[in-house]
């Protein structure tokens, strides 16, 4: 690990409350048509912390690469620093859920959460299964299981990028930054007269029986990866005038497709969540465009390092394995109260979250046998 960089903590806290804020809107977003400001509020606020895993992703390469060492140790330390956090959360946060919503408070109103998601038979069911992928009680997790896939290949990435020229690296953003369009085409295609193949609208190779078309292995997250790594070996040079002028509007447009473009997609698609997320996709160009803005402006601040800040970093990977269960319990006690706007109950429910996340990870980090569950 890299020594501590002001910047970089800055950007880690940053995406940690994102996603909080982030799930803190779901219970709101769900509302649709029921309660359409609700529905709006979430929407708006929730496209606007989007860059937040893709920031995190960032962090990865700017950690990371390049990397020393050999395969085997990468893998020893890396993979087995994330696999014992997985376990461990995929078994305990599905049992507090179940305490929560069949004990503590069965009442729930939250319109995010399905009361049978989370009987006791449902519950067990999760306790083994998580070793194929996460549920609703590890919706966070999700992440974990896309780290690991990144550092199975990061080493491999690592030696190329060592020798690449300025000009290659950027030649392979360029053939990623297509690949953060697909997403649109594959919902274009259709209009244009592509049947599919038996049904299936995959394109480029994509059918039922191959899911590796032309840019699988060109696209997805770790294009952020060597973006970032990119950005610190070879960073912009710009004052802060020509900064700003590019990276607010293309700010600006992103977050105007994300959040207009979900609200479209809820009018003419209404039940159609695969088109829903599509817009809020993190490897959409939408969430680039954003992404990109956030980070080269906290990197352009080159903040101090900060010994609060460094350690309120340290802390927010075990924050956000555990936040998720605190989202739906900060809702119940902010998110219905009517008396306050619905983006004040967001921005309650997500401080709440992280001040209760914060305490029961600081209180873990201070034993050797929990430690491990949360850095």
């Amino acid at each position: 690990m890299k020594p501590t960089i002001g910047w970089v903590d800055l950007l880690r806290v940053m995406a940690c409350f994102m996603v909080i804020i982030s799930h803190s809107c779901d219970p709101f977003v769900a509302q649709f048509d029921n309660d359409r400001a609700s529905f709006l509020t979430g929407v708006f606020t929730g496209s606007f912390v989007r860059p937040c895993v893709p920031l995190f992703t960032m962090m990865t390469g700017v950690l990371l690469l390049p990397v020393n060492g050999s395969l085997k140790e990468f893998y020893q330390k890396r993979i087995t620093r994330v696999l014992i956090p997985l376990a461990f959360w995929s078994l305990v946060l599905p049992i507090l859920f179940y305490v929560y919503l069949n004990f503590i408070n069965p009442g729930t109103t939250n319109p995010a959460v399905t009361k049978a998601d989370h009987t006791l038979d449902a519950t067990l069911t999760k306790l083994y299964t998580f070793v194929f992928n996460f549920n609703y009680a590890t919706t966070a997790l999700w992440y974990l299981y896309m780290l690991i896939g990144l550092y199975l290949i990061i080493p491999i990435l690592s030696v190329w990028l060592q020798q690449a020229s300025q000009q290659d690296i950027k030649l392979f953003l360029k053939v990623w930054g297509v690949s953060l369009l697909l997403p649109y085409l594959k919902m274009l295609a259709p209009a244009l007269g592509y049947p599919g193949n038996y049904g299936n609208k995959g394109l480029f190779g994509v059918c039922d029986w191959n899911d590796y078309g032309t840019f699988y292995y060109v696209s997805g997250f770790i294009g952020y990866v060597i973006l970032a790594y990119y950005l610190v070996k070879y960073p912009l040079n710009w004052s802060w005038q020509k900064l700003l002028s590019i990276t607010i509007p293309m700010f600006l447009v992103g977050y105007a497709i994300t959040s207009g473009g979900y609200i479209l997609m809820q009018k003419y698609f209404p039940g159609n969540y695969a088109y829903l997320e599509i817009i809020w996709y993190f490897t959409g160009i939408n969430v680039f465009l954003m992404t990109f803005s956030v980070f080269v402006i906290v990197q352009k601040l080159n903040s101090k390092a900060s010994p609060v800040l460094a350690k309120i970093a340290s802390l927010t990977f075990g924050i956000y394995l555990c936040h998720f269960v605190f989202v739906g319990a900060a809702y119940d006690l902010i998110g219905t109260i009517a008396a306050l706007p619905f983006l004040v109950r967001i921005i309650g429910i997500a401080l709440l979250t992280s001040f209760i996340s914060y305490l029961i990870v600081l209180l873990m980090d201070k034993f050797r046998l929990t430690r491990k569950l949360v850095r």
